[in-house]
This record gives C-alpha cells, sequence and structure tokens, in this order.
C-alpha cells in the first residue's frame, strides 16, 4: 500500500521540477528587463541626484553601439584573445592548485615547505605583477596569461587543501583495510570526496582570472576587451566602454556557469535532492 504514493510522487517530481525552472527563469528576466528599463529611464530624464546619469549613454544607445561592434572583425578578435588567455591561464591554475592543494593537505613535509611561501604570495593582487610580468617575460600575451594563472590558482589551492582535508578518516581507513594503497587511496577516495570544494575553488578562480585579465589588457595589452574597452574611454566613446563591460559580463558569466555545469555533473553521484537540483539549474 504505501508504493502507491511513492510511485504517484515520483510521478509528479519532472512536473515539479519543470515548474520550479519556468519560475526561476521567469523571475531572471524579469530582474534583468526592469534593470535595463531603470537604466533607460534614469538616462533618458538626465537624472542627477547624487550620481550624474545624465553624463552615461542609455540602454537603447548601447544597443545600438554592440549591434555595429559585433559586425566588425576587430570585436572577434579582441573576444578571442581575451577567451585564450583566461581559459589558458586558468586551465594551468586548476591543474597546479588542485595538485599544490592535495599535497598540502596530505604532506606535512610539502606543508612546511611551500605553505610559508605561498601565505606570503597570497595577499598580493595579482594584478600588482604587471609590472614584474613585463620584465619576466618576452612577450606580452605570456605575461598576461601568467597573471590570470596567480589570479586564479590561490582560489583553487586553498579550496582544495580545506575539502582534502574535510575529508572523513574513516573513507581512507576502509580502503587501507581492504588492501587499497596510496593511489588507490588518492584516486578512490581524496579526489572523489574533494570535487564539491575543488568545484568551489575553481568557480571563484574563473571569475578572479576574468577580473585580472581585463585589468592586465588594460595596462599592458595589445588586443583584448579590456585593451579596447579602455581606448574607447580615451577616446570619449562612452557607448563603446559599456559595450566592452556587457561583454566582460557575458563571458564571465557564460565560463562560470560552465565550471558550476561541468561541477554538478561530476558530483551527480551525491546525495542530493531532485529538487534542490532542478531549482538550482
Amino acid at each position: 500500500m504505501n508504493s502507491v504514493p511513492k510511485l504517484l510522487s515520483r510521478r509528479a517530481l519532472p512536473s515539479k521540477i519543470t515548474s520550479v525552472r519556468a519560475r526561476s527563469l521567469a523571475l531572471r528576466t524579469v530582474s534583468l528587463l526592469a534593470g535595463l528599463g531603470l537604466w533607460q529611464l534614469l538616462t533618458t530624464l538626465d537624472v542627477e541626484l547624487w550620481l550624474r546619469f545624465g553624463r552615461l549613454p542609455s540602454a537603447t544607445d548601447v544597443v545600438s553601439a554592440f549591434g555595429a561592434r559585433v559586425t566588425a572583425d576587430a570585436y572577434w578578435r579582441d573576444l578571442g584573445s581575451s577567451l585564450t588567455r583566461v581559459l589558458a591561464g586558468f586551465a594551468l591554475a586548476a591543474v597546479a592548485g588542485i595538485a599544490t592543494g592535495v599535497a598540502l593537505a596530505r604532506s606535512r613535509t610539502v606543508s612546511d615547505l611551500l605553505r610559508p611561501l605561498l601565505e606570503a604570495a597570497r595577499p598580493v593582487p595579482a594584478i600588482a605583477l604587471v609590472p614584474v610580468a613585463i620584465l619576466l617575460f618576452p612577450s606580452n600575451e605570456q605575461g598576461i596569461t601568467a597573471i590570470t594563472f596567480a589570479a586564479a590558482y590561490f582560489p583553487v589551492v586553498v579550496s582544495t587543501r580545506h575539502a582534502v582535508r574535510a575529508l572523513s578518516p574513516n573513507w581512507e581507513e576502509a580502503v587501507r583495510t581492504m588492501g587499497g594503497g596510496r593511489f588507490r587511496v588518492l584516486a578512490g577516495v581524496v579526489l572523489p570526496g574533494a570535487l564539491p570544494g575543488v568545484f568551489g575553488g575553481l568557480s571563484v578562480g574563473i571569475g578572479v582570472a576574468w577580473i585580472c585579465v581585463i585589468a592586465a589588457e588594460m595596462i599592458s595589452g595589445e588586443y583584448g576587451v579590456g585593451y579596447r574597452t579602455w581606448q574607447d574611454y580615451t577616446l570619449v566613446d562612452y557607448p563603446g566602454v559599456f559595450v566592452g563591460m556587457v561583454t566582460i559580463g557575458a563571458l564571465g558569466w557564460l565560463t562560470s556557469s560552465a565550471v558550476e555545469l561541468l561541477g554538478r555533473r561530476v558530483t551527480r553521484w551525491l546525495p542530493q535532492d531532485d529538487a534542490e537540483k532542478g531549482a538550482r539549474a
């Protein structure tokens, strides 16, 4: 008798998830449209209370400038340059950061050797490394990629170290009891168990990487969205500046969403309520 309500509940779950997703999409759309409408209203009416909205381009001006930019080859070249720099630096930071975080958490010797250096370097903003990168690397391209790497590296290291240390020792003991060695413990317990924390650091790292790559392009870049945005500002092309800002925001949102989606796919084995997964999607 108890199986009937459970069966009905399982059949109703897909419709519940669809309803949650539809409501979430509607709220996001309303929020975006409300923000654009407020922007258009404040700039059209030249509102100047404390903030001087009358000096900003309107939403329609930015849309018009955006339409003109996307038809030019220079826009896509800049977009490709920034995306390549971020992905290259982030990929290197993900590999090195995960390896370093696991080593710090699993080895007292590695922790004693590396942690003082990492803790001394971590508070230094990655964008402050621009002069060093200019002197150290033979090209601006390599220097900007290195700055992006430094920006994403530390969030990944810290989150991975905390995630590995938070694992229950019972899992490792169970594997060792069944004859598993160090590699088996690492591959079967440590890395899978730490994945949620690792992807949390990756999500933060990709966002910080975008902040630093745009700033680095403004200072020493030859191409890229940050470089083009700064050029538009110096030429008093304010709609172009906002086109750059919108492009940066869209790229950051897409890459962060891709990392989060990958994290949800990889950690599907975790016990989670299906309705909650649908609400976060």
